[in-house]
């Protein structure tokens, strides 16, 4: 009788392995495979706490008149396709969990010198925080005014470039002195982020409104050029005053 209830088993065990309605379970991600620095790994890349994996753009190979450039000459990019991001950081003392303000699907703007480069399946990525981005977009579309947003307790201020700057004996910096010169500190806000998160995981309110002319420390912001303007992404705690 055992012996007949086993070959009866492995009848039916077939028979359902032939059927169209059965479905083993899928061996394509358990062997799924990538490389790392050119040494292959077991599976996909996945970024801690609040890092984001980002697809650096490739760099352009013309400047804006025409001339072509090295490799070691290349403008770096500093912008990327997210795609994948960790789960968040976790406020120390209340365990909140703080979620991240970006996702796959979208471009990042984020700080020349933010960042961890690797080469990952054989192309250019780099491992940035979330407060490293300057600015998000959608994916296909083009970066402006109207698609870009700011993050957490940013701001997004328009600046004036040939803002005249003086030393503080009063002389005028030409144009051409690029060490010398003070980057423009004040501007008009034309985008604010949703605000910094409280340990209890509510948004913080925001001190400025689009359009506030604001003063902010010198060298706070950092620099963005959105189509011809030059803007500032600018931290709120960096904000001196408004007018």
């Amino acid at each position: 009788m055992r012996v007949c209830a086993l070959i009866s088993l492995a009848a039916a065990s077939v028979t359902a392995f032939n059927s169209p309605t059965f479905r083993p379970r899928s061996t394509s991600k358990l062997f799924e495979s990538h490389l790392l620095e050119g040494r292959t790994i077991s599976g996909p890349l996945v970024p801690l706490n609040n890092f984001v994996l980002v697809k650096i753009e490739e760099s352009d190979s013309e400047t804006a008149g025409g001339i072509i450039l090295t490799n070691k000459a290349k403008l770096k990019k500093t912008e990327g396709a997210v795609i994948s991001v960790g789960p968040g950081r976790t406020h120390p003392d209340t365990g909140k969990l703080f979620a991240m303000p970006v996702s796959p699907g979208e471009v990042v703007v984020y700080g020349k010198y933010d960042g961890t480069e690797v080469l990952y399946d054989d192309e250019k990525h780099t491992l940035i925080r979330d407060i490293d981005v300057l600015v998000s977009f959608v994916a296909g579309g083009e970066m402006s005014l109207d698609t870009v947003n700011v993050l957490n307790d940013s701001v997004l201020v328009q600046v004036d470039p040939t803002e005249a700057q003086e030393t503080v004996g009063g002389l005028l910096i030409a144009s051409s002195s690029s060490d010398a010169k003070v980057r423009p500190s004040t501007g008009k806000v034309v985008k604010v982020g949703p605000g910094k998160m409280a340990g209890s995981g509510d948004l913080m309110d925001m001190d400025v409104s689009l359009d506030d002319m604001v003063k902010f420390r010198d060298f706070a912001g950092n620099e963005v050029k959105i189509g011809d303007d030059e803007f500032s992404v600018v931290k709120m705690e960096d904000i001196l005053a408004k007018y």
